[in-house]
């Protein structure tokens, strides 16, 4: 697994980098050789926030912590990495092509069924960015799907932690 780490707002202490790559070679077995784990420090005041992103075959899975000090921060997106890959370790495998064996320090964690309680169907009608925002604020949701009336396709608006807003764009 390649494994890239990155500073915002912060210059990353060698012995960080170190538990860094200590701590991901242990979830290597749960990905191909050409995984790529990018690992993600920002400062913010008083927090610094560790984001952990592991990308291999077109997967994504990814975890985001805060603390006053990167390395529990780090620690604790590490563990929650650790514990969406073995909850969902079953389609995790069909996915990847390759079985995920874990040894287990306690009880198996039992395997998550999704259920679907409701559909909704809606017309994607095109609009501009602003206006899916505007909308998705009117309606109190957190995510809006609309048809970009400047490239035609499908794109989601979201409202981020930090009141920020992002946009998904299919490739």
């Amino acid at each position: 697994m390649k494994i890239i780490t990155t500073g915002r707002k912060v210059s990353l202490k060698p012995s960080f980098t170190e538990r860094v790559e200590t701590r991901m070679k242990k979830l290597e077995k749960f990905f191909s050789d050409s995984a790529e784990a990018q690992v993600t420090v920002t400062v913010e005041k008083a927090w610094q926030t560790v984001e952990i992103t592991v990308r291999d075959k077109g997967f994504m899975v990814r975890a985001e912590k805060s603390d006053e000090q990167m390395e529990a921060a780090f620690d604790a997106a590490a563990d929650v990495l650790q514990r969406r890959i073995i909850k969902n370790r079953k389609r995790l495998s069909d996915k990847l092509s390759q079985p995920i064996s874990v040894e287990y320090d306690q009880e198996p964690l039992e395997e998550e069924t999704y259920h679907i309680i409701r559909e909704k169907h809606f017309v994607v009608k095109p609009q501009t960015v602003d206006e899916a925002i505007l909308e998705m604020n009117m309606i109190g949701h957190t995510f809006f799907m609309f048809r970009n009336g400047e490239t035609g396709e499908v794109n989601v608006v979201y409202k981020r932690k930090d009141n920020s807003y992002g946009l998904l764009i299919p490739d």
